[in-house]
């Protein structure tokens, strides 16, 4: 586990502080939700959970584990259905028909 230092939503890559990324899997203290109930907007004019989370380094414990692993950006569409066909690849039950699926449809 790391210490976290800070937060940023969304950066442009040639600003990104790191090339640490942040995926969703949170457990969240009751002092996070405080800034969220501010509604205050951030990127993209969104309420963002990242801004709430940095609002709160610091008053609360946040840490951060690195994982070695694929990862999925399931808030796009296509990304979810990479990660659904990516999961369903790696499941001895579902392997087979699942290539045989995207042959119906690469094929079409």
């Amino acid at each position: 586990m790391a210490s976290v230092r800070g937060l940023v939503e969304k950066p442009d890559p040639e600003d990104a502080p790191s090339t640490l990324s942040i995926i969703g899997r949170y457990i969240l203290q009751p002092q996070v939700f405080e800034h969220l109930d501010k509604q205050e907007k951030g990127a993209g004019g969104e309420i963002q959970l990242t801004d709430a989370l940095a609002a709160s380094l610091g008053s609360n414990p946040f840490n951060g584990l690195r994982f070695e692993g694929q990862r999925f950006d399931c808030g796009d569409k296509a990304g979810f259905l990479e990660a659904t066909i990516a999961f369903a690849l790696s499941r001895a039950d579902m392997a087979s028909s699942t290539r045989k699926i995207i042959k119906t449809y690469a094929n079409a």
